[in-house]
């Protein structure tokens, strides 16, 4: 966790909600099925002050790295050893962001071994953002933005999917995130239960266990086989 989720809203749209400076120069676009090591939207101060949207590849290459790699293995950042790890460290101290998504994929073994995926996302339709941090790598002669997404324990409903979530930021914590501070740590308290429970867990089609499927189909609720076995047993 997190290895899949979606970011569909247009450059402009993420400008608006997240108050930034557009400098993708349409590197990205809708995306149902994000997979490791996509290009996809992220929100990171400039050095100027303000907010800038920018296009990072998922998965981070720490700026000493020889090889870009191992990016797919760096996708996701625990919080709990965030401060102390030498590959993540550096980017919580210095370099955080926020990742805009509409929800995130997560797979249930079923009985009988079928995994069934499930989709997190807003029952209201807002945007989320996931705490992540990012670093520039230049080995390859061309600057290289990458970012990982931290992760945290699950909470409530969502610890019956995963034990890991990402963590989320209400829109409250954006800015406190994204600012300076001597004192990172104190940013990655879980967001509140009664701010989770907005979240709607909803059983999708495995196709999009196959990154090469996209589109909105992927995200459209689908009637679990227990529930047309009994519309009244459902697991959440």
């Amino acid at each position: 966790m997190c290895g899949r989720y979606a970011t569909t809203r247009s450059a402009g749209d993420l400008s608006a909600l997240f108050e930034s400076y557009d400098e993708t120069g349409g590197a990205v676009g809708p995306d149902f099925n994000v997979a490791p090591t996509d290009p996809v939207p992220l929100v990171r101060l400039a050095p100027e002050g303000h907010r800038a949207l920018s296009a990072g590849r998922w998965g981070l290459v720490p700026h000493w790295s020889r090889s870009a790699g191992g990016a797919a293995r760096m996708i996701n950042a625990r919080a709990e050893t965030i401060a102390t790890s030498r590959a993540y460290a550096p980017s919580f101290a210095r370099r955080r962001c926020l990742v805009p998504a509409d929800g995130w994929y997560e797979w249930v073994r079923e009985p009988g071994g079928r995994r069934q995926p499930y989709y997190m996302t807003p029952t209201d339709g807002s945007v989320l953002a996931f705490a992540g941090i990012w670093s520039v790598w230049e080995a390859a002669g061309s600057p290289l933005l990458t970012f990982s997404v931290l992760t945290t324990a699950a909470v409530g409903e969502l610890a019956e999917v995963h034990d890991r979530m990402p963590l989320l930021l209400p829109r409250e914590r954006w800015a406190s995130w994204l600012a300076p501070t001597d004192e990172p740590a104190a940013l990655l308290a879980p967001p509140p239960a009664a701010w989770l429970a907005g979240l709607e867990i909803r059983p999708v089609s495995p196709a999009v266990g196959d990154v090469r499927n996209d589109g909105p189909g992927l995200t459209v609720r689908v009637p679990l086989a227990r529930e047309e076995a009994d519309p009244e047993m459902t697991l959440f």
